[in-house]
């Protein structure tokens, strides 16, 4: 990690925080920070290309093929997991995500990260395991898929909130490339509605990519607190509290 001030090009690992790149550097998710404490996620941009002081969230959960799907039972030390709901999949789309064994009589509770997954369309699909299964699995097995957190991020919809926020542009990456989130530490942050200073700040889907205050809607999980009063639609100081 390079060695960097607020008053110099700030760098961290491989890749520039304010560049992007057609080749992945990182694992998606890859954790760093600068010197001065903000801290940022190593992401490829799905949809459109990232806006700086816009919120971003994982990709949409895809309920048909991705959530409750029943599976076989598996023993200990299997490497594969595969349904025997049919789903429709393109190859390695989940690599990279997680498999969490949703229900089950035995071997519940437990997530797998997903190596690779085979193609299916209207068919049963496998997931190759990145380690072993550890706890066998027995009776009528639920699992839920999901890529990657930070596999095709998009900006927080003007709608019913699709997934969770994953971090803050702070600069532009452009579509299907690789770049940077911010997550942690001071970060401009698009404001939906008026906000004070200290006031605790969460995502608001009453306008696309924006953020509010915990008084709009206290059940959404906050993302950090306001630095700074900003007006509406301003971009204010916020102190990411992300991850």
């Amino acid at each position: 990690m390079a060695r960097t001030t607020l008053g110099n090009t700030v760098q961290i690992v491989g890749q520039d925080v304010f560049v992007d790149s057609s080749t992945q550097q990182h694992d998606l998710g890859a954790y760093a920070e600068t010197p001065d404490g903000r801290g940022f996620r190593y992401c490829k941009v799905g949809g459109t290309s990232l806006v700086a002081g816009r919120l971003y969230q994982s990709p949409a959960e895809d309920t048909t093929n991705m959530q409750n799907l029943t599976a076989a039972v598996n023993s200990v030390g299997d490497t594969s997991v595969t349904t025997t709901t049919t789903v429709t999949l393109t190859v390695n789309q989940l690599a990279g995500g997680t498999l969490v064994v949703v229900s089950a009589t035995l071997g519940s509770g437990r997530m797998y990260k997903i190596k690779s997954n085979t193609a299916a369309t209207g068919a049963v699909v496998t997931f190759v395991l990145e380690d072993p299964i550890r706890v066998a699995t027995t009776g009528t097995v639920k699992i839920d898929v999901h890529p990657n957190a930070y596999d095709g991020v998009i900006i927080t919809p003007a709608a019913t909130a699709t997934s969770a926020c994953v971090g803050v542009a702070v600069g532009v990456v452009t579509n299907a490339q690789y770049g940077w989130l911010q997550t942690h530490g001071a970060a401009p942050v698009l404001s939906s509605t008026a906000m004070a200073i200290g006031d605790s700040v969460i995502p608001i889907n009453a306008t696309a990519a924006g953020a509010a205050t915990r008084a709009t809607d206290g059940v959404k999980a906050p993302i950090g607190y306001a630095l700074t009063g900003t007006a509406t639609t301003d971009v204010g100081h916020v102190f990411l509290t992300i991850d």
